[in-house]
């Protein structure tokens, strides 16, 4: 449905912010991860076509959609890394004015609008004026706002960042349940974000992709390679400096951690399943390895 060709982004200055990426999105849930400034903004902006790619192609259904971008934008909804609201109108009001900038009936906008504010839980705050909305409430503002109009292809950035652990399962969730009939696009640098819900990962670095497959595929890549050791506090650095290392819990013995090697880091290092922070970790940690 949605194809990014060899797609190239480079800024004024010379910055190259995506490296020649192609990708085939189909309906379901795709996983963008990426450390911050791996080129994921600019790539989901280029797919929005909010950016012109510099060079490469993007395609919606088979159609050149840099030169025609109205079909895929009456199809999209679209939430940015950097999301702003009108300070003075409250929730109802603004997706209001939103719903009719898409071309919404203003009897399907009332009905949209209701629905997707209990969706995004924000009914108690109705009367509030956004700007003195956290952050936290804005950006279910914009979520809800990524959802006016159905849209069939759902591009959402970093959305997460500011709800906290209750709005993030309940926002992963809906967006898994969107995926069946849609494509659903999410980068997030936040791994827990696509490990249970995205069936399709994808990860990018300095621009490139450096590897995409399904989360059973990008484990199959770090199998054998994860290890537990207990360490003294003076020697984690050491580790640090050798290993790439995933978590640390201080203990009453030690310093926990959990590492990536090919072979056993120490006598005392015992193996476990490795989970898809691990996998991101080594993939990124190779291509710092070869340069890439």
């Amino acid at each position: 449905m949605l194809q990014l060709v060899d797609v190239t982004k480079v800024y004024r200055g010379g910055k190259r912010a995506v490296e020649g990426i192609t990708l085939d999105l189909q309906p379901g849930l795709i996983g963008l991860l990426g450390p911050n400034g791996a080129g994921k903004s600019s790539l989901m902006r280029i797919a929005a076509t909010v950016t012109r790619p510099t060079s490469g192609q993007v395609l919606f259904q088979g159609r050149d959609a840099v030169a025609h971008p109205n079909p895929l934008r009456e199809a999209l909804g679209y939430l940015p890394q950097d999301f702003g609201v009108y300070p003075n109108l409250t929730a109802r009001e603004f997706l209001a004015y939103l719903a009719a900038a898409k071309g919404l009936s203003v009897r399907s906008a009332r009905a949209r609008v209701d629905e997707l504010i209990q969706l995004v839980n924000l009914t108690e705050a109705l009367e509030r004026p956004l700007g003195k909305y956290s952050g936290g409430m804005v950006r279910r503002v914009g979520i809800a706002q990524a959802l006016l109009g159905d849209p069939k292809v759902i591009i959402v950035d970093e959305p997460t960042a500011g709800l906290d652990p209750e709005e993030r399962v309940r926002f992963r969730t809906l967006l898994s349940d969107l995926s069946v009939d849609r494509v659903v696009l999410l980068s997030t640098h936040i791994v827990s974000d696509v490990d249970s819900v995205a069936a399709d990962v994808v990860v990018v670095a300095r621009g490139r992709l450096l590897r995409r497959g399904a989360p059973e595929d990008l484990l199959r890549d770090v199998d054998g390679q994860v290890w537990e050791a207990t360490v003294p506090y003076s020697e984690v650095a050491a580790v640090r400096a050798v290993h790439t290392v995933s978590r640390m819990v201080r203990t009453t013995t030690g310093v926990r951690l959990r590492m990536l090697s090919p072979t056993r880091p120490s006598a005392d290092a015992v193996p476990v399943a490795p989970d898809l922070e691990d996998a991101y970790l080594g993939i990124i940690g190779r291509s710092v390895a070869v340069g890439r």
